[in-house]
């Protein structure tokens, strides 16, 4: 699958079918995620693979809704070093990395947003000088959902805010 094929066909994914991802594609986007771009190639991250189903039962009873994280087999907290200026921006580009890896391989994933990180903190160890970011369920799809976009007039100017690129 090539680049723009991921990026246009990925989609958040809440429901994963009872089946191991394999430890190939797990590295692969691991691998994926040490290759993206971070300001002054800091890399402020860390990571942490979750396969313990009490701990993902744990942490999906602390993001509204998140249910789902307890169906995967396995999650990855996005773990970064505040000390870096940009480092939510250098995490969600690892993030970005993660989830278009895991898509082309054809794992599913979806974005944990909001979630008690206090407590996801704690439950996973984490230093409290550290950011958690996020966590990400991977696991193979059990359906995938429609996608609908913007068109690119209603958000891509030219030289200026509110002067349109596209002529109608």
């Amino acid at each position: 699958m090539d680049v723009f094929e991921a990026i246009f066909n990925r989609r958040s994914i809440r429901h994963y079918l009872p089946k191991p991802v394999e430890e190939e594609k797990l590295l692969k986007i691991l691998e994926a995620c040490r290759w993206a771009p971070s300001a002054r190639n800091l890399q402020p991250w860390e990571l942490i693979v979750i396969k313990d189903k009490s701990t993902l039962r744990k942490l999906a009873k602390l993001a509204p809704y998140g249910e789902f994280i307890a169906e995967a087999p396995l999650a990855i907290a996005v773990i970064t070093d505040p000390r870096s200026k940009w480092h939510v921006v250098d995490g969600s580009l690892l993030t970005q990395n993660l989830m278009l890896a895991a898509w082309a391989l054809g794992l599913g994933t979806c974005w944990i947003g909001t979630m008690d990180r206090d407590k996801a903190k704690e439950i996973l160890g984490i230093p409290k000088d550290k950011h958690l970011l996020t966590i990400i369920p991977v696991g193979y799809p059990a359906e995938v959902g429609k996608s609908h976009r913007k068109s690119l007039k209603d958000f891509v100017y030219l030289n200026r805010y509110g002067t349109p690129y596209f002529k109608e």
